[in-house]
């Protein structure tokens, strides 16, 4: 803090005046957060462990030795399943990793089936109807969960919001494999090498706590399953989902990286850049994607919005004359969804990908990593991670409800963290993604009308045009394995007129969108909606949902 007084002292003057939401927003954004969710021992205190045994004669526990339920947690559970059309059910757990040590909350997300493929989040602790087990009722949870959604759609899996089980790794006891045995050991036999895409798993790192700034991992690190490997059962669910040719690699913190297939021929991407001068910011932008974009088809479409100085225009013509980008004249008032609808208007990609004159790319795979997902068919928006000036996670998919209306996940996280859940590790599914970075087929684009640049001129246009595209049922994704710089607002300018401008923009987005501001359904509601998502548990304390409250996928 000392290295920016004027912004330290901006803080102290907010949290004096009263401003304590602004204050500490201010100071994440100054000196980032530890993310370490961590919580006392005596919190166990609160959830004492049910008595062993369950009696539901419809639904089967699977339950492993170091878990157990926490008392009442069956009557909750049964009363769930009332529901007729919910076949399973995983809650939240409490670890603790060493006797009298820290606990540490695992609040997981509504079902999510791209993360489970990745990640497994869910188990092992899970709640079955009997009639919906059949045939492979003695299989783990991981591929229960899989054949279920296989056969009932992801719809038939519900999350309970609320701590039903502890887990003490310390306590488990080793048992033949089953429904009823420990996940043990690693993620499986087998060599792989993180990177290289194969068939065997790679042994996962020993079970630790998370370290400083890294928040809370997925509990599959230390659980992963050993015979049949949890390589193996996302292997057969992708072979049985008619994915085939996707191919699977073992990546940091044991998370599986699913590579699906691509076109042949790879079809143009355009990307599509909007500016108004800033030549400081655009050539460096404009030089990135030309030089690390492995993508071998690709258009530039830059979005001039007015621009009068010299360089620029010098700049414009030199770009032209040797075929690198082409210049969508955008005159008049600045209406950044507008120059984004003129230019993929006359873009001539099958893919769009619509990139901020702020952003710059370093890791050449960055767009076919977009472009694996977003050429899908159920899939509309794509996002990629963006990282600050400070190195620190700018960007890895909006959050509704948190921030005072949206705000970007795992905001201030350090650039290598794995995220909460690893879910800085794996792709998953998000309400919505920045148009900083935003891939989505032409096609779709045009299908929901584009971004609404009546309601949605500067602010919130990519949040509306995800939502709208996650109505018509598609999936909005973020992709971390994408990675990009983003200076974020630096080419923008606070007036009168634009406060006025994102003032408006906020009501017409509360009017269009209002309930589903209220809690995002990919986002534990137990978390602080006020400060970096992922970071601090609202009120200081354990989230205790409303008694028969299940979400269920919005897919």
């Amino acid at each position: 803090m000392l290295r920016h007084p004027g912004r330290a002292f901006a803080i102290l003057r907010a949290r004096l005046s009263g401003k304590r939401l602004r204050a500490r927003q201010s100071l994440a954004a100054l000196v980032g957060i530890d993310h370490r969710l961590t919580l006392p021992s005596e919190i166990l205190d609160r959830f004492p462990a049910a008595a062993a045994g369950w009696s539901d004669a419809g639904i089967h526990l699977l339950c492993p030795p170091g878990h157990r339920l926490v008392e009442g947690a069956q009557a909750r559970i049964v009363a769930a399943f009332a529901d007729p059309s919910l076949q399973a059910l995983y809650g939240d757990a409490l670890v603790q990793f060493e006797a009298g040590g820290p606990v540490l909350p695992l609040l997981r997300p509504a079902f999510d089936p791209v993360l489970l493929l990745g990640v497994d989040y869910i188990g092992p602790v899970l709640a079955v109807r009997r009639t919906a087990l059949a045939a492979f009722e003695t299989r783990p949870a991981l591929e229960v969960v899989f054949r279920i959604t296989e056969r009932f759609g992801g719809i038939a899996i519900g999350h309970l919001p609320e701590v039903i089980s502890l887990w003490r790794p310390y306590s488990a006891v080793s048992e033949p494999h089953g429904l009823s045995s420990p996940l043990r050991g690693g993620a499986g036999g087998g060599d792989g090498a993180e990177g290289t895409y194969e068939s065997h798993p790679a042994p996962p790192p020993p079970l630790t706590p998370p370290r400083k700034g890294e928040g809370t991992r997925a509990p599959d690190r230390s659980e992963a399953l050993s015979t049949p490997s949890r390589v193996g059962i996302v292997r057969a669910h992708l072979d049985r989902t008619g994915f085939a040719a996707s191919r699977l690699a073992f990546g940091p913190e044991g998370v599986i990286d699913i590579a699906h297939p691509l076109p042949d021929p790879l079809p143009l991407a355009s990307m599509i850049v909007p500016t108004r001068d800033r030549l400081d910011l655009l050539r460096p932008c404009i030089a990135s994607l030309s030089a690390r974009t492995d993508w071998p088809a690709f258009e530039i479409l830059i979005c001039d919005n007015d621009s009068r100085e010299p360089e620029t225009l010098a700049y414009f013509r030199a770009l032209e004359a040797e075929g690198s980008a082409r210049i969508v004249p955008c005159p008049g008032p600045f209406n950044f969804a507008a120059m984004n609808n003129r230019a993929a208007g006359l873009a001539r990609g099958r893919l769009l990908v619509f990139v901020n004159n702020d952003v710059e790319a370093f890791e050449p795979d960055w767009l076919t990593r977009l472009a694996r997902e977003a050429l899908r068919p159920d899939v509309g928006a794509v996002g990629a991670k963006l990282l600050d000036g400070e190195s620190r996670i700018q960007h890895a998919g909006i959050v509704l409800g948190t921030g005072g209306l949206v705000t970007h996940g795992h905001r201030h996280f350090p650039t290598d963290a794995p995220g909460y859940l690893s879910m800085l590790r794996a792709t998953h599914e998000v309400s919505a993604v920045t148009a900083a970075c935003l891939a989505v087929e032409t096609e779709k684009f045009a299908a929901v009308g584009g971004f609404d640049q009546d309601k949605f001129a500067v602010d919130f246009n990519d949040v509306d045009l995800c939502l709208r595209l996650n109505r018509e049922g598609y999936r909005t994704l973020l992709v971390p394995g994408a990675v990009l710089h983003h200076r974020e607002a630096a080419s923008r300018r606070w007036t009168p007129q634009a406060r006025a401008r994102h003032a408006a923009e906020v009501a017409n987005l509360k009017e269009r969108w209002g309930p589903l501001l209220a809690q995002d359904p990919h986002y534990h509601p137990g978390f602080d909606p006020d400060l970096s998502t992922h970071a601090r548990l609202r009120g200081g304390r354990l989230w205790q949902g409303a008694p028969g409250v299940v979400r269920r996928s919005p897919h």
